[in-house]
């Protein structure tokens, strides 16, 4: 597979990938992750992730070229702003990605993925994703890495996944940044009654009530015991499903 960088490209060297190759963009966020994971651990994940996938697509034969570029560190992140985090609005996440878009596409690109790594960007990534290609001629394709497993370990635990600063990512974490994890990770206080934002009174139902972001101190479940050698699996399960992903757009888009 022909894997680039588009920071390290020429301007010609771009023009030439954009005419058969796919564009993938990350996105992730800046934002407070309880006491224990850093700002950025969106951010960090999503480019482990896309890390492991391109290493799973470098080892097959006749894989797709792709042409990577770097992650947007900002996303939509209003809900953290009573701690700490660097958000945007959802119009200026929307603008920003409707003009790399534009960008891509007036430098030659006609195949995009946009790979995200945190949940408040998921709705306006697909709108902006489907607004695009109705008025441009070009595939895009969108998803949020955790949604894109490969279905093969069962290390993971469906009822915290992805969650936020719990179990889950910093299982993540702990595999993929262990010198960024503040260890020992405290135990989380029971919070009760649950958050309604992940635990809708019905199914189907879209809860959201003022302050339980704050009254849950920022994590959604208990990260205490997470687990390095779980959260590597589930990142390998990651990877390997975001790489199955490409190569079906890939052969979809051609």
């Amino acid at each position: 597979m022909s894997q680039s960088r588009l920071t390290e490209l020429t301007w010609r060297e771009v023009r030439r990938a954009g005419e058969q190759g796919i564009a993938l963009l990350p996105i992730g966020s800046q934002e407070q992750h309880a006491g224990h994971l850093p700002m950025g651990t969106d951010t960090l994940l999503v480019e482990e992730v896309l890390d492991r996938a391109l290493a799973v697509l470098d080892q097959e034969p006749s894989a797709p070229e792709v042409v990577r570029l770097p992650a947007l560190p900002f996303g939509h992140s209003p809900h953290h702003l009573f701690a700490v985090a660097v958000s945007l609005s959802a119009a200026t996440l929307g603008a920003v990605l409707d003009d790399v878009l534009d960008s891509l596409v007036t430098s030659g690109y006609r195949r995009v993925m946009v790979v995200n790594g945190h949940g408040g960007n998921d709705e306006i990534m697909r709108l902006a994703v489907k607004r695009f290609a109705l008025r441009a001629r070009v595939t895009v394709a969108a998803c949020s890495y955790w949604t894109l497993t490969a279905g093969e370990d069962e290390a993971g635990r469906p009822d915290v996944t992805p969650g936020h600063a719990g179990w889950f990512e910093t299982s993540l974490m702990l595999a993929a940044r262990p010198e960024l994890v503040r260890t020992p990770v405290p135990a989380r206080t029971p919070v009760e009654p649950p958050p309604l934002f992940d635990h809708p009174p019905h199914p189907g139902l879209t809860v959201e009530r003022h302050g339980e972001w704050e009254r849950v101190d920022g994590s959604t479940d208990d990260a205490s015991g997470a687990d390095a050698d779980r959260g590597g699996r589930l990142l390998d399960d990651r990877a390997r499903g975001l790489a199955r992903a490409i190569r079906a757009f890939d052969a979809a888009s051609r």
